[in-house]
């Protein structure tokens, strides 16, 4: 059996972080979770992962510069990272997969496509 994949959710909401840590962890993914973009780029520096989730509106650094940072560095080019966010009227799905994400997810989070998006964008 395959070791379990390295998720980084990055999320500023504590509730929404321990439902999505929990339904993951469920899924048998191993999960880190962080508050902001800046503390994902420091992350990504020390230790790989297999996807990020990432939130739009966080303090310190939003998800828009953190994934141009992850798009940007050799390492983590090829990286999946999916947008989580809330203000879907702002920006449209298009312009997310020209930042750099691979899929969004929309608030409030539809935890079944959640566990889909991130099993598709893992497997091997």
């Amino acid at each position: 059996m395959s070791s379990p994949k390295n998720v980084l959710i990055a999320e500023d909401s504590s509730v929404i972080q321990n439902l999505a840590r929990k339904i993951l962890e469920f899924q048998n993914f191993k999960i880190t979770v962080v508050k902001n973009g800046e503390q994902v780029i420091q992350l990504l520096e020390k230790e790989p992962f297999d996807i990020v989730l990432l939130d739009i509106n966080m303090p310190v650094m939003d998800g828009i510069e953190c994934v141009k940072i992850i798009r940007e560095t050799e390492a983590t080019a090829k990286l999946p990272v999916v947008a989580i966010t809330g203000n879907a009227r702002n920006f449209t799905e298009d312009e997310y997969k020209e930042a750099g994400f691979n899929e969004v997810l929309m608030k409030p989070l539809n935890f079944d496509k959640l566990v889909k998006v991130v099993k598709d964008l893992t497997e091997d």
